[in-house]
């Protein structure tokens, strides 16, 4: 049996004969495994960056949403708060009314909600305080509302006059105090297009006064923990089809509820499946420039093999045997790929960053894509190379001694 290290010598000297070749052939090898860890990086970013965005609009929330008007009322919120596992609990009520501020008057989105509201959805100040369940008539009003949408700039310490329109046409207008203004750019899910920009918050008791209306629209709940969301949020789902005499069987069935729940959990379990699938689709991507790279080595081997015929027959003729001639060929293939593999494997680490940090992504680099870059160059080289070291090893000496 032929030592490792000949074995390895010969195969160096043979890839070093044909450096520009080889260095080529090993290109498709670099570029293909690079691309596989830069997808794979990608992915893992993503997937990371879909939880962070999650678990930024709230900690261990669950939102129930009434989908016909006059469905939740003070009891339907006595039945959530008195749930097992709830620790917080705010009325969410949005509606379209007017903003005046010093004579400048702007159609906006206004928000009821309570105290809780703020701790649910984690939101954050730039100036002034939250509201509290003692205020009346308090509003804190998005960073972009109170700094770009008038021609000047509303602190928290201006007044504002917030008008409803009612059902039979009256307008009902108060002068609202600002206490805060939140922070810029605050990602949540209170409004449709995902952000507290352009949103004004006031007492929901405050919203159903001047509109004239008693019902929320939503209840916006928080768990005692990560853990537990789903299990209570289950609970508050069958408490609330009790409550409007929906069977048990049906329970499952969404379109025989008026009302829809969803949770934190399910939301990170969605955008978990979102993530897998387009990392599955990169990977995908990154495995065909891969196997162009492998065709290159198989390629390159054959013609390796072609042009030592007459070396072949000559090992064989002074002992060399079969198995010794595939190992001696397969190492060569699996050493090209092999570097190929590291090369890649740093490229891709390097690209992957700097792809991350122009996306925005969070950068994340599994150490276990070292690994498999490598072992991926590894196995390439095996598959690429086996057909032509078995070919070389399966030759006639007398003919291969023969051929010009």
């Amino acid at each position: 049996m032929i030592k490792f290290a000949q074995a390895a010598r010969i195969a160096l000297g043979s890839i070093g004969s044909s450096k520009l070749r080889s260095a080529l052939t090993t290109l498709g090898i670099v570029i293909g495994v690079a691309a596989v860890v830069i997808n794979a990086s990608l992915g893992a970013s993503f997937n990371q960056f879909f939880a962070d965005e999650v678990s930024s609009v709230g900690s261990n929330f669950i939102i129930a949403y009434s989908k016909q008007p006059n469905l939740f009322y003070d009891n339907e919120l006595e039945i959530i708060e008195n749930t097992p596992g709830i620790t917080g609990i705010s009325p969410r009520k949005m509606m379209s009314g007017e903003l005046n501020y010093l004579s400048e008057t702007k159609n906006v989105d206004i928000v009821g909600v309570e105290e809780e509201f703020r701790e649910i959805q984690d939101l954050q100040m730039e100036e002034g305080s939250f509201l509290t369940d003692k205020d009346s008539y308090a509003a804190v009003l998005g960073y972009d509302m109170a700094n770009e949408e008038f021609g000047r700039k509303i602190s928290h310490r201006s007044t504002v006059e917030i008008a409803f329109r009612q059902e039979d046409g009256t307008l009902m207008k108060k002068d609202f105090k600002v206490k805060g203004i939140l922070q810029d750019s605050k990602e949540t899910i209170v409004g449709g297009d995902g952000s507290t920009d352009l949103l004004v918050f006031i007492p929901v008791s405050s919203m159903n006064e001047l509109a004239g209306e008693q019902d929320y629209g939503a209840f916006f709940a928080m768990a005692n923990s990560p853990e537990n969301v789903r299990q209570i949020s289950d609970e508050v789902d069958e408490r609330l089809a009790r409550n409007f005499g929906i069977p048990d069987r049906d329970l499952e069935k969404e379109d025989v509820k008026p009302y829809e729940i969803f949770n934190q959990a399910d939301i990170l379990e969605q955008t978990e499946e979102l993530g897998n699938a387009l990392s599955s689709f990169l990977l995908v991507l990154a495995l065909i420039s891969l196997f162009v790279g492998s065709i290159g080595i198989m390629n390159i081997m054959l013609v390796t093999v072609t042009e030592r015929t007459r070396e072949i027959g000559i090992m064989k003729s002074i002992g060399y045997s079969r198995s010794n001639i595939l190992s001696l060929f397969l190492l060569e293939s699996v050493m090209v790929s092999f570097l190929g593999g590291i090369v890649g494997t740093a490229i891709g680490g390097l690209g992957a960053y700097a792809l991350e940090n122009f996306l925005k992504l969070p950068p994340v680099f599994p150490l276990t894509l070292i690994e498999i870059g490598v072992l991926v160059s590894v196995l390439v080289g095996i598959l690429a190379g086996f057909y032509p070291a078995r070919k070389a090893a399966n030759m006639n000496p007398v003919d291969a001694l023969r051929y010009e």
